[in-house]
């Protein structure tokens, strides 16, 4: 039995997606496809567009066999820290024998390089690092100097560095070496539009021309050809009754949530230090919407990506601590599972045979399967769902009564 590994967010899913799903089985053989998807939250510091279950149905329905939940601190964190909590998920069932993702540059050897360079090991890599830093270069310049430096013959290649799937893809090869994983990678090169391309030119178009084509239209018929057919009837049954979420759907509960704890300061959580705490202060009295607020904090050195995570840490109560524990302790303690294709149920009992963490198919079970700082984990990723929740009762007067997240079933397709 031959299984490969997507880490994915699906916000939402579209031609492109199912691309890489069929690309994804078809080069590495695989008999079954496990999907690690981001929850309701995601990595660029947002609500998702569209809550889990719903992506988790348009991933099985396009081909995923067994789609398992990103916990929310990983889901909200850096390229590499989104990355080695994906990673470590994947390797932890015992089953997983590739990882496939896709990259601008579709060269699976030359992001192998930049990771194997990229991951510090490297002498003259960290001299002239420590360096450059040290004389006031930001990290990205830093990084391209000591680049430069140890590894002359990838000059000619340093635009691999700017485009994002690039970037995770070498995050990838990275947390793959770190943990010394049998987990073989693979790379499906971007097809269409580019990951930051708002345009609607071709039937590969992002997932931002997506969103924002659905967010600024009362209507649906721009995004019907840029979807697989069950992904768009998944969009087309919930629209106007739990989606969109948009971003500053997110305004209000973070509002509340910043003057709640404006006396004390912000600096328990984490990527927040004392100088965005008191910048948040400062321009708290001028709060209106989440993404004008991110406009507002965002300086030379912090973007407004790495400004809008952070927000989101305060939002749903990730502080430092957490974070520091699951980095020291081997990152994951359980494989939430979203959903699953009845025809897997060997894939299951597998990963039960062989996984070294629980599987969870019932939030009843997990008291007696995990503890300490894996309980933690699993009450952040409900907490965040009861926010989202919330979110989406709040916007849509035709909401169904959503479920608490104790209640939800798991996808069976």
């Amino acid at each position: 039995m031959k299984t490969v590994g997507i880490i994915s967010e699906y916000n939402p899913f579209h031609n492109g997606h199912a691309h890489q799903l069929a690309a994804a089985k078809r080069m590495t053989g695989a008999d079954y496809c496990i999907v690690v998807m981001s929850g309701n939250f995601v990595q660029r510091g947002a609500p998702a567009f569209m809550d889990k279950y719903t992506r988790t149905q348009a991933a099985l329905a396009n081909g995923a066999d067994l789609v398992l939940e990103l916990p929310v601190c990983y889901a909200l964190g850096s390229a590499e820290y989104f990355a080695s909590g994906s990673v470590a998920l994947l390797d932890k069932l015992g089953v997983t024998d590739s990882l496939c993702f896709g990259s601008e540059c579709g060269d699976i050897t030359l992001l192998s390089e930049f990771a194997a360079k990229l991951s510090g090991e490297d002498d003259t890599f960290k001299k002239v690092l420590d360096s450059q830093l040290r004389s006031g270069l930001t990290y990205p310049s830093a990084r391209n100097a000591a680049l430069q430096a140890s590894a002359p013959h990838l000059n000619g290649h340093m635009n691999v560095l700017m485009q994002p799937n690039n970037i995770l893809a070498i995050e990838y090869c990275k947390a793959l070496t770190k943990r010394d994983s049998s987990i073989k990678p693979f790379t499906v090169p971007r097809a269409g539009s580019a990951y930051h391309d708002a345009s609607l030119n071709n039937s590969f178009c992002s997932a931002l021309a997506i969103r924002e084509s659905v967010a600024f239209s009362d209507s649906l018929a721009e995004v019907r050809a840029l979807m697989p057919r069950n992904s768009y009837e998944l969009l087309e049954s919930q629209y106007g009754r739990t989606c969109p979420i948009l971003t500053d759907d997110i305004s209000l509960p973070l509002h509340y949530q910043l003057l709640s704890e404006q006396s004390e300061g912000y600096t328990k959580y984490a990527d927040i230090d004392g100088d965005l705490s008191d910048r948040i202060i400062k321009k708290l009295p001028t709060y209106r919407r989440f993404t004008d607020f991110c406009e507002q904090l965002k300086t030379k050195n912090r973007t407004y990506t790495r400004i809008a995570r952070s927000l989101m840490h305060i939002l749903l109560r990730i502080e430092k601590t957490d974070l520091a524990h699951y980095q020291s302790e081997d990152y994951i303690y359980y494989a939430r599972m979203l959903g699953f294709r009845e025809s897997a149920e060997p894939l299951l009992s597998a990963i039960k045979e062989h996984g070294i963490i629980p599987l969870l198919s019932k939030l009843a079970d997990a008291d007696s399967l995990l503890s300490g700082n894996g309980s933690r984990m699993l009450h952040m990723d409900i907490y965040a769902s009861h926010i989202y929740n919330s979110m989406v009762q709040h916007k849509f007067a035709a909401c169904p009564d959503l479920p608490c997240e104790h209640k939800r079933k798991i996808i069976k397709y």
